[in-house]
């Protein structure tokens, strides 16, 4: 059984990083492309980051690419989001996912998903 495991989030200051961690039992996450997903309050969940099994394709989406930025440690099989100054917008659940394939694709749902770490910005 496939466990994806998020840690890192919290309440946090406005203007303050923050980097959130991510790693999976049950299968090789070397063996999947990661993404990391955010749902706001009264928002839709939205893709934010991806990348693929070695690390070495990358892509975060316009409104957050100056701030985030997405990684993984092929030997330490762990992947992490990045958030160089946080925002009061940031405000929301981080999921992280798990592709099946090696590559992401932004039309394919991930396979597996994190139970959600909940990010709160203070002013």
């Amino acid at each position: 059984q496939v466990q994806v495991v998020e840690s890192g989030g919290g309440l946090v200051q406005g203007g303050r990083p923050l980097t959130l961690s991510c790693t999976a039992t049950g299968t090789d996450v070397n063996d999947h492309a990661m993404a990391w997903f955010r749902q706001a309050p009264g928002q839709e969940r939205e893709a934010i980051a991806y990348v693929n099994w070695s690390g070495s394709s990358t892509y975060c989406i316009d409104s957050v690419k100056d701030r985030f930025a997405i990684s993984r440690d092929y030997h330490k099989k762990m992947m992490w989001l990045r958030i160089s100054a946080l925002k009061p917008e940031d405000t929301a659940m981080y999921y992280c996912a798990l592709f099946e394939e090696v590559t992401y694709y932004f039309n394919r749902p991930p396979r597996y998903w994190g139970q959600g770490l909940l990010v709160s910005v203070s002013p």
